[in-house]
């Protein structure tokens, strides 16, 4: 497995409602650790440690090292409670991991060569249907993204999965369908508003207005 950040955390030897209230008022974020058929390890975190990390990005979908005193979990985050109002982190659910480890995760989409794609080049706009995708990876090696490469795809196209090239040892989670990622859907034509059928009119007229001061030069 990879060199992965390192979270270090605190034992929590009580657990409970007001246990957690206290943590918290302290700037601590009580968790627990679970699977890989050990015992749950209750732990706390820096509040603001943790929040920075989360501000990184993809928490969900990155393996970390969670080190509590001399012990080092590898975990991946699979659950985070948040505070209704402020959005701060309350709790966080770590699953052990290995790097033989294949789990589930949502990953980005990446979408190349817009600027060169022949149908958007043409005025069509792309419709993103999955701005994620739920694949299969190996704990030690989750992709940061799924590039789509859009060089090929005109109007009208769709982008399927089966279409993608996906990284080494990944698969969707959805096997059953061949499901769409993304269309190229042809321009929107606005309709016709009534001020621009006056301001059609006005403009049909105004020749004839021209003509008809013309004609009352001349028989001045």
């Amino acid at each position: 497995m990879s060199k992965n950040e390192v979270l270090t955390a605190e034992t929590r030897d009580r657990v409970g409602k007001g246990t957690s209230r206290a943590l918290r008022r302290a700037g601590r974020t009580p968790a627990v650790i679970y699977g890989d058929k050990k015992e749950p390890v209750s732990i706390s975190l820096e509040t603001k440690e943790l929040v920075k990390v989360i501000n990184h990005g993809h928490f969900l979908s990155t393996v970390y090292t969670v080190q509590v005193g001399s012990t080092k979990h590898n975990v991946l985050p699979r659950d985070m409670q948040l505070h209704p109002i402020n959005d701060t982190p309350v709790h966080v659910d770590f699953l052990r991991v290995s790097a033989k480890s294949q789990i589930a995760v949502m990953v980005p989409v990446q979408f190349l060569n817009e600027e060169d794609c022949p149908g958007l080049k043409r005025g069509g706009v792309l419709n993103i249907v999955r701005h994620e995708i739920e694949m299969m990876v190996p704990a030690g090696n989750i992709p940061e993204y799924i590039d789509i490469d859009l060089l090929k795809y005109e109007i009208g196209d769709s982008v399927h999965i089966s279409e993608v090239t996906l990284p080494e040892g990944t698969e969707p989670t959805i096997t059953d369908r061949d499901f769409t990622i993304a269309t190229i859907a042809a321009p929107t034509v606005e309709p016709e508003t009534d001020e621009d059928e006056a301001a059609e009119a006005d403009e049909a007229e105004a020749p004839e207005a021209d003509e008809a001061d013309d004609a009352a030069e001349d028989e001045e």
